[in-house]
C-alpha cells in the first residue's frame, strides 16, 4: 500500500476536514450541565453519521447518562481500538471569550493559524485527527489497514459515571490488541510524545453550614460564625509553608522517582520559566526540593477549583451567608488510594470546624494513577512514526493530567493503552478562548496514518 498516496489525499482534503471539525465543534456538548443533554445526543448522532459515511458500522448506545458511540471496521492484522470523547467543559466565564465558544473560527496568530473554540483541543480536534487519517486511508485503498473499533464517550469531562459499567458489560466487544488514546499533548509544544505516566484524580465538594439563614452583618457580625471564614481556614490548612499537602497519610503510596527516570526527564531540558511565562507566571509553586517537571508529572497535588458563598452579584450586600462552598481536586500518583484520601480529607475538614458549623460533601469521581510499561516494540514503532512526521526525535514523557480510561483499558479489558496527542502548552484547555493549532490538526492526522502503517 502506498503511504505517500494516503498522505497526499489527506493534505488535499484538509480544508474539508477542517469544516467537518467545525460542524462537530458547533454542537455545545457540555456534559456536566443537564441543560445541554440534547446537545450531547446531537454530538453522538453526528459521530455515528460521520463513521457511517466512511462505510463503518456504527451506532449510538444508551447509558444512564450520555450515550456512547461504538463503531467497527473489519480488516486484516491486529485489532486496534481508538478512544476519544465528544463532550466538552463549560465555557464560563463567558465574558472572557473573544467570540462565541461554539462558533469556531480559523484565526491567524503570531504563532501561526489556530482553530479557536470550545473543544478544539479537548477533545474533538484530537478525536478528528484519527477519523481523518482513517477517512483518507479508506478513500485511497477501499479498506482500513486492520480491524479497528471506534469508542467515543460523552461523559469524560463530568467524571465518566457510565464508563466502567459500560466497559464491563461490553468487554468482549471492546477488547483489542492495543488501545489508542488521543487526549494528550506534545512536550513543550514541539516534541511529539507518547505518554507513559498519568496522574489519578479525586474530587470533592464541601459545603460549610453555619446559621440557618443569611444574616444581617450589622446585627450578627462579630457574634455569629461566618461559614466563609471557616472555609477559608480549612483551605489555608491544606498546605504547609513548604507546599506539602497536610492531609494525614496523603503521601502513602507516592513512589520515589528512579534515577533512570530522573536522568531521562532532565535530558528533555524542560524550560519551566517559559512554561509559566506563557500564562504570565514565573515561580513554581509546588513542593520545595522538587523539580518543576516532577511537580507536573510525578508529584500529587491538592487544588481549589472553585469557591463561593454569600452575595457575589453586582453592587454590595452586607450579609453573613448561611453556607460557603468549595470544589477541591487532588491529582494522585503511584499507588495513592483516592478513596482513603477522600476519607482522610473529610475527617480533617470536620476536625477544623468550630461549634455551630457543620460540613457536608458531594463526591465527583475518583481514579487511580496509571503507569504504562513502554517496553513494547509497538511503542517504539509508533515513536519512530512520530519522529518521521514531525522531523524531531519523539519522546516518552509523563502527563500531569488524569485520563482514567487508560487504566480501565488495562484493568477491565486487559488491553495496553498507547497515548499520543498533539496538543500544545498554550491551547487553553478548560479555559476561555481554547484553541488547537492547525498544524496539530493536520500533522496529527498525518501522524496517525504513519502510525497505522507502522503497527500493521
Amino acid at each position: 500500500m502506498s503511504l505517500d498516496a494516503v498522505l497526499s489525499r489527506l493534505d488535499a482534503e484538509m480544508p474539508k476536514a477542517t469544516e467537518r471539525l467545525f460542524e462537530l465543534l458547533r454542537i455545545a456538548s457540555i456534559s456536566t450541565d443537564p441543560a445541554y443533554k440534547s446537545d450531547c445526543e446531537r454530538a453522538a448522532d453526528w459521530l455515528v453519521a460521520d463513521l457511517q459515511s466512511m462505510g463503518i458500522t456504527a451506532e449510538k448506545r444508551k447509558t444512564p447518562g450520555h450515550p456512547m458511540v461504538v463503531g467497527h471496521a473489519d480488516g486484516p492484522g491486529p485489532h486496534l481500538l481508538f478512544y476519544g470523547h465528544y463532550d466538552v467543559q463549560p465555557v464560563d466565564p463567558i465574558e472572557l471569550w473573544n467570540n462565541d465558544p461554539f462558533d469556531p473560527k480559523l484565526e491567524q496568530t503570531e504563532k501561526g493559524p489556530v482553530l479557536r473554540g470550545r473543544g478544539t483541543a479537548d477533545d474533538k480536534g484530537q478525536l478528528m485527527t484519527f477519523l481523518e487519517a482513517c477517512r483518507a486511508w479508506k478513500a485511497e485503498h477501499g479498506t482500513l489497514p486492520c480491524k479497528i473499533t471506534f469508542f467515543f464517550e460523552g461523559e469524560e469531562e463530568s467524571g465518566s459515571p457510565s464508563l466502567v459499567p459500560f466497559m464491563e458489560e461490553n468487554g468482549d466487544e471492546l477488547r483489542a490488541d492495543l488501545a489508542l488514546i488521543c487526549d494528550t499533548a506534545m512536550f513543550e509544544s514541539k516534541t511529539p510524545a507518547i505518554v507513559t505516566m498519568l496522574r489519578g484524580m479525586m474530587s470533592d465538594e464541601i459545603t460549610i453550614t453555619g446559621p440557618d439563614k443569611d444574616l444581617h452583618s450589622g446585627y450578627y457580625g462579630g457574634i455569629a460564625m461566618n461559614p466563609i471564614r471557616v472555609l477559608s481556614r480549612v483551605i489555608a490548612a491544606l498546605h504547609d509553608e513548604t507546599g506539602r499537602v497536610t492531609i494525614p497519610d496523603f503521601y502513602d503510596g507516592v513512589p520515589d522517582l528512579s534515577a533512570d527516570m530522573q536522568a531521562q526527564w532532565a535530558s528533555l531540558g524542560f524550560d519551566h520559566k517559559q512554561f509559566l511565562g506563557d500564562v504570565d507566571l514565573s515561580v513554581p509553586a509546588g513542593e520545595a526540593g522538587v523539580t518543576p517537571l516532577e511537580m507536573t508529572w510525578s508529584r500529587p497535588t491538592c487544588e481549589v477549583n472553585g469557591i463561593w458563598g454569600g452575595y457575589i452579584g453586582e453592587g454590595f450586600k452586607t450579609v453573613l451567608p448561611s453556607q460557603a462552598h468549595a470544589k477541591i481536586s487532588f491529582r494522585l500518583v503511584g499507588d495513592q488510594d483516592p478513596h482513603a484520601i477522600r476519607e482522610n480529607f473529610r475527617a480533617m475538614v470536620r476536625s477544623l470546624l468550630p461549634p455551630d458549623c457543620t460540613a457536608s460533601f458531594a463526591e465527583h469521581g475518583a481514579s487511580e494513577a496509571c503507569v504504562i510499561d513502554a517496553g513494547d516494540p509497538r511503542f517504539d514503532k509508533a515513536l519512530a512514526a512520530l519522529s518521521a512526521e514531525w522531523g524531531v526525535p519523539a519522546a516518552y514523557i509523563g502527563g500531569g493530567g488524569s485520563i482514567p480510561i487508560a487504566g480501565h483499558f488495562q484493568d477491565i479489558l486487559n488491553t495496553k493503552p498507547l497515548l499520543i496527542g498533539f496538543g500544545k502548552d498554550d491551547d487553553g484547555l478548560h479555559s476561555p478562548n481554547e484553541k488547537y493549532d492547525l498544524e496539530s490538526f493536520h500533522k496529527g492526522a498525518r501522524s496517525w496514518v504513519r502510525i497505522l502503517a507502522a503497527l500493521t
